[in-house]
């Protein structure tokens, strides 16, 4: 299918589809079953790659007794890493804290916070995970009109049914100007269609619709395309909606929605929640320092460049670094890298063996770069995410400093630092409004410019929260480079286009001991963040136990919660998917 193909009718629906959907509805849910095996075989794991999966992994496997070696070229952490702004610390302060991007932690995570709560961090008595604080409210910005000041989460659902939570969802957008309410109603409808949806409809139809698509966005108002289509996806998940899966976008938002109701115990932390410090002090730091007392072993500077298979088995791995080239010799074998530098090293012998990796070649990555600007003044907007919703660059932001429990002039930078502006571009493809330029053809110093008016042009409708005069300095991911009159990413991200679940590869292959992490490996979230990093890493750690015959505890994976009190409606929904008839709710 592609983004031209509207939500099928009765008459649309044939039985291959209906097939397809139930399989895929199947296999999704009994992925993590373990697979019984005979004996225990050998416990020497070499994981390639030290992100959010690679480290997961680690985590897993070397609690259960297997002796891990972590292999990373570059730095520990992946794409969640933080960095501080070297020569920027004066006077016995620390580096300016620099980061990929800042992130947020949505009350729907559950595997990075069971994660952090196994990580020691001082008398915390939840480890890294009591380093969490929640996230009350956000700014959201529109071109020449005044922002709003918006709480995080919904407000006055006190139960789940389809008009409580159509309504809830109604109100919740009101705040976005010239929306017409039929409209507004309609995105409603349709969000308590996907609510009401069966497995089977969402990976048997949806998979294989954009989510501009199923909103039905052509021939609306530009409100409703550009605010409520558009924005509130690139922003929140940096998304396309033309390209992005309908599956996909209506996984994560219903796990946001249903974070934000406070209804769910699974969804604990509110809708929001950001870390109390720089994330490589708050949490990369302490887990890695924790795995290492674990016995895992770093190796830094060292590149997975070959595996070789023989025999159905792979062999041992080439790697390149400082030292020259060597091989690697383990019992299992881990890729943990970003899909696009997975499928660099996946020979035509490794895909003829497992030939549904070839389809990785197929999965497209974009943009998501972070940009942080250094204040010698505090902004005086409200603390919590800022959307620069419509904006070109589909800019968002947080101010750190404020919600950090340190003072931050005495610990960083020289000391005229008072506030840090986390700033995230999604959108590196539209022109801006100052040099008319995507971000991809602009240099350093014109990113940081456009970004810089974009906010103000967003953000200083009413009051000037953001001047000139208090830009002390600015920081863009070091993962973009420039040469040759190009721009490059080293950390670009999935994006799950329309029908690329098929593509996307388990933890497991056919090859008996190597095994695949990275948030496009499949999983609950079904999304590029470092919840399904995490989960991928987990489902390693398990696919390695079911390969070796051990009989250890699984890590856990935790599904996604489907409220109780819609399950007669998926039923019913399950029916008519398999009879060919469409949703009770479409239109």
């Amino acid at each position: 299918m592609n983004d031209s193909v509207v939500t099928p009718t009765s008459a649309s629906v044939d039985r291959r589809t209906v097939l397809r959907g139930a399989m895929l509805a199947g296999a999704a849910l009994a992925a993590a079953a373990p697979i019984a095996r005979s004996q225990p075989s050998g416990r020497e794991v070499a994981i390639f790659g030290g992100g959010m999966s690679g480290l997961s992994a680690a985590h897993e496997l070397s609690e259960r007794g297997y002796r891990v070696t972590v292999y990373e070229p570059s730095y520990l952490g992946g794409k969640a890493r933080s960095l501080g702004v070297p020569g920027t610390g004066v006077g016995g302060r620390m580096d300016l804290p620099g980061e990929h991007g800042f992130r947020f932690f949505p009350g729907c995570y559950q595997c990075v916070p069971d994660t952090m709560s196994r990580i020691p961090f001082g008398r915390n008595p939840n480890g890294v995970r009591d380093n969490l604080i929640r996230v009350e409210s956000a700014v959201v910005g529109f071109r020449d009109r005044p922002p709003i000041f918006a709480p995080v989460g919904l407000e006055g659902l006190t139960m789940m049914t389809p008009q409580l939570l159509q309504s809830s969802i109604v109100s919740g957008l009101q705040f976005i100007p010239e929306l017409p309410p039929l409209e507004l109603a309609f995105f409603g409808k349709q969000m308590t269609m996907w609510f009401t949806s069966s497995d089977e409809r969402r990976f048997g139809e949806f998979e294989y619709v954009s989510w501009a698509n199923m909103m039905q966005a052509q021939g609306k108002s530009h409100a409703y395309q550009e605010y409520l289509v558009s924005a509130l996806t690139r922003i929140t998940v940096a998304a396309k909606p033309n390209l992005s899966s309908a599956r996909t976008i209506g996984t994560i938002g219903q796990a946001l929605v249903l974070a934000g109701s406070g209804l769910y115990p699974q969804y604990r932390g509110g809708a929001d929640q950001i870390l109390n410090g720089p994330t490589n002090e708050v949490w990369i730091d302490p887990w890695v320092a924790h795995l290492r007392g674990q016995g895992v072993e770093f190796v830094m500077g060292d590149r997975l460049t070959r595996l070789h298979l023989d025999g159905g088995r792979i062999s041992g791995a080439t790697v390149s670094g400082a030292g020259g080239t060597r091989t690697v010799n383990a019992d299992w074998y881990v890729c943990a890298l970003p899909v696009d530098k997975a499928v660099d090293i996946l020979g035509d012998d490794i895909l003829e063996a497992d030939p549904s990796l070839a389809g990785m070649r197929e999965l497209l990555v974009d943009w998501m770069v972070g940009i942080q600007f250094y204040l010698t003044r505090a902004t005086g907007l409200p603390e919590g995410h800022i959307a620069a919703l419509g904006s070109p660059w589909a800019i968002t932001g947080l101010r750190q400093a404020p919600m950090w429990p340190v003072d931050f002039p005495a610990r960083y930078g020289d000391g005229s630092v008072v506030e840090c502006l986390s700033v995230d571009i999604s959108d590196w493809d539209t022109p801006g409004i100052l040099y008319g330029k995507p971000a991809k053809q602009c240099s350093a110093e014109e990113v940081a410019a456009e970004s810089w008016a974009q906010l103000k042009r967003w953000l200083n409708t009413s009051t000037d929260w953001l001047r000139d005069g208090d830009v002390h300095s600015w920081h863009l991911d070091p993962g973009v480079s420039w040469s040759g009159g190009v721009t490059h990413n080293e950390t670009p991200l999935l994006v799950n286009t329309v029908g690329s679940y098929d593509h996307r590869p388990t933890a497991h292959c056919a090859i008996e001991n190597l095994f695949f992490g990275g948030d496009h490996v499949r999983n609950v979230i079904d999304l590029a963040t470092m919840e399904g990093a995490n989960e991928s890493g987990r489902s390693v750690a398990n696919a390695v136990m079911d390969a070796a015959g051990d009989s250890a505890g699984r890590a856990a994976i935790f599904p996604a919660v489907q409220p109780a009190e819609f399950a007669a409606l998926r039923a019913v929904d399950r029916d008519r998917y398999r009879a060919g008839l469409p949703h009770l709710l479409h239109t």
